[in-house]
């Protein structure tokens, strides 16, 4: 069973509640956005590191940043339809998606032409308020945004 965790950065604004999620890079997503809008996370071996710290560790990985410094709120885990079960937490700080430097990944594309291409992990970040972010966000990471609401209801 793969396992990921990752920083679902908020903040309170005049419109309400507003989360930073990321679009997932590659051919794959390009032209989608109902379901291609995730929490900057990553994969990480439970056996070799926390959850915790590796929900830090990605979020530098996926936004070239450093994760803000503040309190954490755990948001538990979801599983998604590919079986991964996503660790999340919750913390409140802003950020300017315009100072994001995406990290990179390489696969081979077009497929089966033998050439290997570089995309970013993400290749927008934006901030959206809770109504819009369901529409978009990964199906099982919605209960990431009602749990987020809960604590800050």
């Amino acid at each position: 069973m793969k396992t990921s965790a990752g920083l679902l950065l908020f903040r309170h604004t005049d419109e309400g509640l507003e989360v930073l999620l990321g679009h997932m890079g590659g051919p794959f997503f390009a032209r989608r956005d109902a379901g291609a809008w995730s929490v900057p996370k990553g994969e990480y071996e439970p056996d070799s590191e926390s959850a915790g710290d590796a929900a830090r560790r990605e979020f530098q990985e996926e936004l070239g940043l450093p994760p803000p410094d503040g309190e954490a709120v755990p948001l538990g885990e979801v599983r998604q339809t590919n079986g991964k079960v996503v660790t999340a937490w919750a913390l409140e700080a802003d950020l300017d998606p315009a100072t994001v430097v995406p990290g990179v990944f390489s696969m081979e594309w077009p497929p089966k032409s033998g050439q290997m291409r570089e995309f970013p992990e993400l290749d927008r970040v934006e901030w959206f308020g809770l109504d819009r972010a369901r529409t978009v966000i990964v199906k099982a990471q919605a209960a990431f945004l009602d749990r987020l609401a809960e604590h800050s209801a």
